[in-house]
């Protein structure tokens, strides 16, 4: 028997079906919800005159350092298995550009991985973070807007990777972080961040609101 599709809400209004469907074909839930209300939304607000213009998002980057990890296999296997699941998609590693002899790095050696999602896997990531990750920060009151580069992107820091659903605590060898950057189309910080905004990420609030 098929699973009968669930709703939940974003802010006053529906945000579709758990499993919803566009032309007979599965589309991420926080996709349609882009497509079918905050396209319209950003057109008004900045008068776009063509749905092209409109910004979306590009990918998804995934960083995590595996320094603390270079003299030990098990945590480097750990930290390369936790961010697959946390992505969904195998981590490649990233390597030293230059030795740096203060902390034992040699030039080309790996000292980070990484993980770049897009299509539909960037999207349903980007729901779960929303509306899973970051609501399990510990004491968590928003995400502060300081973390635009003035090209449209946005990156943040998570500090534990336990507060992914997909990782169990009881098998955490050691609780670290990763950084996230949100690439998006946006031409300007104001645009990326109404875009964001829009589909619900949970800035902190303005100063006076």
């Amino acid at each position: 028997m098929a699973q009968k599709a669930t709703t939940t809400s974003r802010g006053d209004e529906p945000l579709l079906d758990a499993y919803p469907q566009e032309n007979g074909k599965y589309i991420p839930r926080l996709k349609l919800y882009y497509k079918q209300h905050v396209v319209p939304r950003l057109m008004e607000r900045f008068q776009y005159k063509n749905v092209m213009e409109v910004p979306t998002l590009i990918k998804i980057c995934l960083n995590r350092g595996i320094g603390y990890a270079l003299q030990d296999k098990r945590l480097m296997d750990a930290a390369m298995q936790e961010l697959m699941l946390i992505a969904g998609q195998k981590p490649v590693f990233t390597y030293a550009r230059k030795s740096v002899a203060s902390f034992r790095i040699r030039k080309g050696m790996p000292v980070g991985i990484r993980v770049t999602l897009r299509g539909d896997r960037m999207w349903e990531f980007l729901d779960r973070l929303i509306t899973v990750a970051l609501p399990r920060v510990r004491d968590f009151r928003g995400v502060p807007r300081t973390g635009f580069d003035g090209k449209g992107n946005f990156s943040l820091g998570i500090a534990e990777q336990i507060v992914f659903p997909e990782i169990s605590i009881d098998q955490v060898p050691r609780v670290t972080g990763l950084d996230i950057t949100i690439v998006t189309s946006a031409e300007t910080d104001e645009e990326a961040e109404a875009l964001l905004e829009e589909l619900g990420f949970p800035f902190t609030p303005r100063p006076g609101n």
